[in-house]
């Protein structure tokens, strides 16, 4: 189908609108990466340091030792997106928790971003609530907060205990992406093993002023909140991370176009020049053509007396 040269102007302009809005999300995307990228890594050292604490628990109290209970309810906690553009961010962590919890009749999800509740809705799940996603990093601790209240109001109904699971994604190396399952509650088989096989480096035993009791659930609190934290701010990263991929690619596809438009555009402008020169010669031509024929041949120059061309203006 031909297209006009006007056609093909609006289309460019139309497309450099659309690249100037995907630019933008690009750009949007690495500023928002960074301060999550900050919180994690925080989180994640603060995280160490309550697994020191950990340590000293079992150094003082023997090693750690918890199991979950066979009847145990499991909780998943699911950390979606609510912005878009980032692929099937949702979906991946949605079909990797149906996969969890098919052989789990009785089960509780909670998660984070409405677009994450239909994801999980549209595998044949239910959720038991679903929280907004944080707006910033200053967000992440009041999200945070109210997931542990939640957890808590669970656990209460719940007299054989419950087992705490994140789902969210995670970076890998290369750029990669990848939704994972990680077990929180009780401490998963390979973090105990790190506890017990850690050597203990200083001259000074531990000790506590608490009871054994108090200070374990303390600090499993606190393990809780950190991983929970981690996990958020991870899964944040990973959605900036995910939506600039898919932005550059936008927009590197956009470039193409407007590459191509351009070249038609010149096409169209050429084919345009060339039909109005060419319009002109043959009009010329035909005019020429024209007067030839009405020159009187013994008068070279003058008109035989039977021209009837129209005197020239002037």
């Amino acid at each position: 189908m031909t297209q006009t040269l006007e056609s093909l102007v609006r289309r460019t302009e139309a497309m450099q609108g659309i690249r100037g809005i995907v630019h933008t999300m690009k750009t949007l995307s690495a500023i928002n990466r960074y301060p999550y990228e900050q919180a994690a890594r925080s989180i994640n050292d603060w995280r160490d340091t309550i697994l020191d604490g950990l340590h000293a628990f079992a150094k003082a109290h023997g090693a750690l030792k918890q199991s979950a209970d066979a009847r145990a309810l499991p909780v998943v906690v699911a950390l979606g997106s609510d912005q878009g553009l980032c692929g099937n961010y949702n979906e991946t962590v949605a079909q990797t928790l149906a996969a969890h919890l098919a052989t789990h009749e009785q089960h509780a999800i909670l998660c984070i971003g409405a677009e994450m509740q239909d994801a999980i809705h549209d595998v044949g799940l239910k959720t038991e609530r679903a929280l907004l996603t944080p707006a910033s990093v200053d967000g992440l601790g009041r999200v945070v907060s109210d997931l542990i209240t939640r957890i808590d109001a669970v656990r209460a109904d719940q007299p054989h205990g419950i087992t705490v699971t994140l789902a969210f994604t995670e970076r890998k190396t290369h750029g990669q992406q990848t939704a994972v399952l990680r077990q929180v509650l009780p401490l998963a088989p390979e973090v105990l093993v790190a506890l017990t096989n850690r050597p203990w480096t200083s001259r000074s035993l531990p000790h506590f002023d608490t009871t054994p009791t108090a200070i374990l659930a303390a600090l499993l609190r606190h393990y809780l909140f950190a991983s929970l934290f981690y996990a958020c701010a991870e899964a944040l990263v990973t959605e900036n991370a995910a939506r600039f991929a898919r932005m550059q690619q936008a927009e590197k596809n956009i470039d193409d176009q407007l590459d191509e438009l351009a070249s038609t555009t010149r096409t169209t402008r050429q084919s345009a020049i060339t039909e109005e020169l060419l319009d002109v010669i043959a009009g010329f031509e035909a005019l020429k053509h024209r007067r030839a024929r009405h020159v009187d041949p013994a008068k070279p120059g003058i008109f035989a007396p039977s021209d009837t061309l129209p005197a020239a203006d002037g």
